[in-house]
């Protein structure tokens, strides 16, 4: 009866390879109490599954989904990307500094940045260094 069905799956599903790990997830998911889409006729979860996938009652293409789904340990999430203009407002908040008490009476709208350097003035540092000398030890 399972090389009957093994030989119906092999037009569903082109490697056997593939139909093994599909029939056995699905086995495995019947086994835990999944509904089965075929009659069972007296058979164990493998064959029960082999005959899912032969006669199409469930998608190879959705069953490989799910395969990848169950062994996968960290899921991405597709988180919504941020509007750029509430970005903008909120890196201008974390890096300016708006000077209070005395400071602020002398200068009244000064605002200091940090972390802030053209390409200019980082090429200029970088030519500015010197390479450590030869030893004779390396």
């Amino acid at each position: 009866m399972a090389r009957v069905t093994v030989e119906d799956c092999i037009d569903k599903v082109d490697n056997r390879f593939d139909l093994v790990l599909l029939a056995s997830h699905r086995a495995r998911q019947v086994s835990q109490g999944a509904m089965i889409t075929v009659d069972r006729d007296n058979d164990k979860n493998p064959v029960v599954a082999l005959r899912e996938i032969a006669d199409e009652t469930l998608s190879p293409g959705d069953l490989k989904e799910d395969l990848i789904h169950s062994l996968q340990k960290h899921v991405e999430v597709d988180e919504p990307e941020p509007d750029p203009a509430s970005l903008l407002a909120a890196e201008q908040s974390e890096t300016t500094i708006e000077l209070s008490g005395e400071a602020a009476s002398d200068a009244e709208e000064e605002v200091v940045t940090f972390d802030r350097m053209s390409e200019d003035d980082l090429l200029a540092g970088i030519e500015g260094l010197v390479p450590p000398e030869k030893s004779d030890d390396y």
